[in-house]
């Protein structure tokens, strides 16, 4: 072995070594996070968070020459003491997919899943990973659609892909897939691995076949029972946005004026289903509104969701996208300050009354040099100090606060 050589398979081994280290950290963090009753948990303790949306992070670690903006943003995440991370575990046809077609995988790609998840561990950060996407972003059910009319089905529209059996198979094996992925980079299965909190189903579906929430339905069912015969460790959510449907029909004058075809109440209901999640766009589904009237719809729908999932569903919520674009009119760094801290003011409000909002993650945490990537919501922590302290201080006070419950528990004041 030449001198080169040699020295290239040190350097390779010391990375191995690190990654495992770190992979020990995590899983002396609190191996597995559960549900009891409406809370998380972890080794028996309260887990609440403050985390963070960034799904571009497999996409952006493809490359070589782009790895570092995963890295650095889970380094300046962790600086800012969040805790978990949401991101895409699909990438369906297109640039840098995942899955070129059905069933055939990009190993490159994969590899960069497994570096997303290995550096979330070295930070101490958990992960939720989303399996398809409702949009054609990625990918996502159009991809799937497109793939099944090339393979002779006769596809009615992008809603077949609820009830198709050849959609349904696709989606089955990439779940199957990604499930049982043993880490290049840790040498543990996907399945078996703490540093991921949860599994999310699709991001946001949607269904305009069914506005009632019966055909989605019947697919979280059959979808959620599946993941659970593969994985019963880690925990499992859809992707909701949290509109409500037919089950209860009185609720869905929460709704922002429409329906999207799904149920918060009924979807959520389903066994399997570990915890609900909600999104919230006021600025986009009330954008003929002024701020004050977006923000009362924000808070109304923190605080009738905290309510139904503590009281119907009997699960943890967590609040999983929410942002303010620049994009908006009037739209300053101050105001979308302001703007997150009354949303973590009130969510940690309904917190303390015992019916609230178990963790939030902000959209979206990006990188330096990330551009091509930006929608508005975009926010680089080491760009945008006073966002970075609005954000480290909710993150501490989610800190206390899960120390607080401990304190509870055991009967101890925490000062």
């Amino acid at each position: 072995m030449s001198l080169s050589h040699r020295a290239g398979y040190v350097v390779e081994v010391l990375i191995t070594l690190l990654a495992l280290v770190c992979q020990a950290r995590v899983h002396s963090h609190g191996r597995f996070v559960r549900t009891e009753g409406t809370r998380f948990v972890v080794n028996g303790s309260d887990f609440v968070f403050n985390g963070f949306n960034s799904y571009w992070m497999m996409h952006v670690a493809a490359e070589l020459s782009e790895k570092h903006k995963v890295s650095n943003t889970f380094r300046e995440a962790a600086d800012a003491a969040l805790s978990v991370c949401r991101t895409w575990a699909f990438s369906d046809g297109g640039d840098r997919a995942l899955q070129i077609s059905p069933g055939v995988y990009d190993e490159r790609v994969f590899q960069a899943l497994d570096f997303v998840i290995s550096e979330a561990s070295r930070h101490g950060i958990r992960l939720i990973l989303s399996f398809v996407n409702n949009f054609k972003d990625y990918g996502g059910r159009p991809q799937y659609v497109e793939w099944a009319r090339n393979a002779g089905v006769d596809v009615n529209g992008e809603d077949d892909f609820y009830t198709d059996p050849t959609m349904k198979e696709y989606y089955k094996n990439h779940v199957k897939k990604v499930i049982t992925r043993l880490n290049t980079i840790s040498k543990i299965a996907y399945k078996d691995d703490p540093t991921i909190m949860a599994w999310e189903l699709m991001n946001e579906p949607r269904c305009q076949a069914d506005y009632s929430g019966r055909m989605v339905n019947g697919w979280v069912q059959e979808m959620a029972n599946f993941v659970k015969s593969l994985d019963n460790k880690h925990l499992l959510e859809i992707g909701m946005e949290g509109f409500y449907g037919d089950s209860m029909p009185e609720k869905k004058v929460n709704n922002p004026g429409y329906q999207v075809g799904t149920d918060f109440i009924a979807n959520n209901l389903v066994k399997e289903i570990d915890f609900s999640t909600i999104h919230a766009y006021p600025d986009i589904w009330l954008s003929g509104k002024n701020d004050s009237a977006q923000m009362a719809f924000m808070q109304r729908w923190m605080h009738t969701h905290s309510i139904d999932s503590n009281r119907i569903l009997k699960k943890p919520l967590v609040l999983a996208e929410f942002g303010k674009s620049n994009k908006d009119s009037g739209h300053s760094l101050r105001a979308r300050d302001q703007y997150l801290i009354t949303v973590y003011e009130s969510m940690n409000k309904f917190e303390r009354t015992g019916e609230g909002i178990s963790g939030s993650l902000v959209w979206q945490l990006m990188a330096e040099g990330m551009d091509s990537y930006g929608d508005g919501y975009g926010i680089i922590l080491s760009q945008h100090a006073s966002t970075r302290g609005v954000i480290s201080a909710e993150s501490h006070k989610m800190t206390t606060f899960g120390r607080m419950l401990l304190g509870r528990k055991h009967g101890k004041s925490v000062s």
